[in-house]
């Protein structure tokens, strides 16, 4: 887009295209400068002639010289640079070092403040797992645990009934038998016993 110019501009600097490159091949390679792009109109009847970049990393960016006719003289060149364009890529704002660490601090800080944060909740909730654990386990141990049947006779939580084997059919029978053995055993003591005293009398 060429700037429509607001006050009378030198001709010569309009076509100082040769001037222009011959300026910026002082700076910078020749095959690092594009085509004539525009030209801007500055104060005091300056004209900046535009070309396009080849550099990497530079879109949007021109190659700019400005150029101006002094004291009726030859158009020459006041400066040659490279500017950026609208919409170029541009470095951030320079921020200052104080600046820049001051919100480091911060951040920092924040941080530091927010991991604390989260340590306390952790721990509570690692607390309240553990409570639930200890609840369930104590649940189980309730359930599998038998609980003592108790009544009249038991001693100690001993079941007396347990210990008396007197209602077995087979332990009674044998308890039948070592009665009549010794019923038995008595009665022939007892024959022998009168045989030795009618021995005697005799």
């Amino acid at each position: 887009m060429t700037s429509k110019p607001e006050q009378p501009v030198d001709e010569r600097l309009l076509h100082a295209h040769d001037l222009a490159l011959r300026a910026l091949r002082e700076i910078t390679p020749a095959d690092t400068v594009g085509p004539a792009a525009d030209y801007l109109v500055e104060d005091g009847g300056v004209v900046s002639l535009r070309f396009h970049t080849r550099l990497l990393g530079y879109p949007g960016w021109y190659w700019t010289v400005s150029v101006a006719v002094v004291e009726d003289a030859e158009p020459t060149v006041l400066e040659a640079e490279l500017m950026p364009g609208d919409g170029a890529l541009l470095a951030p704002e320079w921020v200052p070092w104080a600046t820049r660490l001051a919100d480091y601090h911060a951040a920092q800080a924040a941080a530091a403040e927010n991991d604390e944060s989260e340590d306390d909740d952790d721990v509570d909730d690692d607390l309240d797992d553990d409570d639930d654990l200890d609840d369930t386990d104590d649940d189980e141990d309730a359930e599998e645990e038998p609980k003592g049947r108790f009544h009249a006779g038991d001693l100690d939580g001993v079941d007396i009934d347990e210990l008396d084997e007197s209602d077995d059919p087979e332990v009674d029978a044998e308890d039948d038998e070592s009665d009549e053995d010794a019923s038995n055993e008595d009665a022939s003591d007892e024959d022998a016993s009168d045989e030795d005293e009618h021995d005697r009398s005799y």
